[in-house]
């Protein structure tokens, strides 16, 4: 499995909001394992932090805004296509306003700045959510819908048709997401002729000029609006090129406003949280059609993460027998409560216990109707976890381990005589200064029955 990044050392932007006009400082910022995205408005008191979550979209009105107890962030979806498309899994991005600078309407300059701070490598495993059966949604209303297929890699494809001659139809594909810099990354923004005009009623756009947004034609242009488009945009003479596109822009590619739509899906379902291995196909895409997806997809990942139940071959030999745990754990009968390891690496390991009639605890945990008590349970878990990091140390007899937290317990199942429990705990953080900070799930009869996040130490026995 490929390790989570993040980037070597904080990097500055500055510009404006495209929709707000206002000058704005952009920061991206290191993060920690397990962090994903995130905004922060250091503008406001307390610097409240917006996580980069489907379930935080309020509006798709000319972008894909957030909004998290009363604090919004406007247009995130080409910054988060940036992060996205270089592979990079935890920042945190700083604003002193609430929208991103528009830069020149892509995710250029972003891509540029990420780079020049370095990706480096991370400790723990990148997750990733692999796509087993076709998954769809559709917006009936605008006929827009987006699906997503089983495939070896993250690939993206947009059919756009605008109903318009100076567009028309074009497509877009991104095989490999190493192709994002390249490909996809300098493909700008677009407005049509029509649009631009109510943009320009409703007090939108502050922040355009002819370098951020293409601007096609749709419709004849009267004197009149032409010369309110010189006078928003700062020129003294406005044209329109002979492909339909206002004054001397050039275009990239000639399906330039297919790949941006592109790189706005990879934005935008940046929201899901999760790496995804799946080919996306959007028919009409937008940031409406784009979110709404994400969030179904975001829901499906949750439920499958939850409910998944991993397999283990239980007639191989253990990787450490009942005699190996004795000899690292310091816990002993009748409260050692794992009799077998089945994995371990520096960032999970895999435990299990045939729960039996004889254990001690059923005599009174009930009497006729004998049930293992969740709190063994979570001990139980936890003493698979104290493997993990009495691991790090070369003489974990000498050790002890304590409790230090434990966070969002849930059972889901009641566990009786005769299952058989199989744990299996991975780091949340690293492990420093002997703290092992970690998410724990027991399974059994493919069902699982209990997780929750713990937090433990070791220390040296007096």
């Amino acid at each position: 499995m490929a390790k989570q990044r993040t980037i070597a050392k904080e990097v500055e932007l500055k510009g404006v909001g495209l929709h707000t006009g206002e000058n704005v400082t952009m920061k991206f910022l290191p993060a920690q394992e397990n962090h994903g995205y995130a905004f922060k408005r250091v503008d406001l008191e307390g610097e409240p932090i917006i996580e980069a979550d489907a379930n935080y979209v309020i509006n798709t009105q000319r972008g894909t805004n957030l909004e998290k107890r009363g604090v919004k962030i406007q247009t995130s979806e080409h910054v988060l296509a940036a992060l996205v498309g270089l592979q990079i899994d935890n920042v945190l991005i700083e604003l002193d306003a609430p929208e991103p600078p528009i830069m020149d309407g892509s995710s250029k300059f972003f891509v540029e700045a990420l780079e020049k701070a370095g990706i480096v490598e991370q400790e723990v495993n990148r997750e990733e959510y692999i796509v087993k059966e076709v998954i769809s949604y559709k917006d009936e209303a605008t006929g827009s819908e987006i699906t997503i297929i089983p495939s070896q890699e993250y690939q993206v494809t947009t059919m756009v048709d605008f109903g318009t001659k100076v567009l028309g139809t074009q497509n877009a594909t991104l095989e490999h997401l190493s192709d994002f810099k390249e490909e996809i990354a300098n493909a700008r923004t677009f407005s049509f002729l029509h649009e631009l005009e109510m943009l320009l009623e409703h007090g939108l756009i502050k922040g355009g000029d002819l370098n951020n947004a293409i601007v096609y034609v749709d419709k004849e242009i009267s004197e009149s609006t032409m010369k309110k488009l010189e006078k928003a945009f700062k020129k003294k003479k406005l044209s329109v090129k002979p492909n339909g596109i206002l004054d001397n822009l050039t275009l990239h590619q000639p399906n330039e406003a297919a790949r941006h739509k592109l790189l706005d899906v990879i934005g935008d379902l940046a929201l899901t949280g999760t790496r995804i291995r799946g080919k996306v196909i959007a028919n009409k895409p937008g940031h409406y059609v784009n979110t709404q997806f994400a969030k179904k997809l975001s829901k499906i990942i949750k439920l499958e993460k939850r409910n998944s139940v991993p397999q283990y071959d239980l007639n191989e030999p253990p990787l450490m027998d009942i005699h190996q745990i004795m000899a690292m754990l310091p816990h002993r009968p009748p409260f050692l409560l794992i009799d077998r390891i089945l994995e371990l690496s520096d960032t999970h390991v895999v435990g299990m216990k045939n729960v039996s009639m004889n254990e001690p605890f059923f005599v009174g945990h009930f009497p006729g109707a004998p049930v293992m008590p969740g709190v063994l349970q979570v001990e139980a878990m936890a003493q698979t976890g104290g493997i993990l990091v009495l691991s790090t140390v070369p003489d974990p007899e000498n050790y002890l381990t304590f409790f230090m937290k434990i966070d969002n317990v849930k059972f889901k199942q009641k566990v009786l005589p005769g299952d058989t429990l199989i744990f299996h705990c991975s780091l949340i953080t690293p492990i420093r200064r002997g703290i092992c900070h970690m998410q724990a799930y027991a399974y059994a009869n493919n069902k699982l029955v209990c997780e929750a996040e713990m937090m433990a130490q070791i220390a040296k026995k007096k």
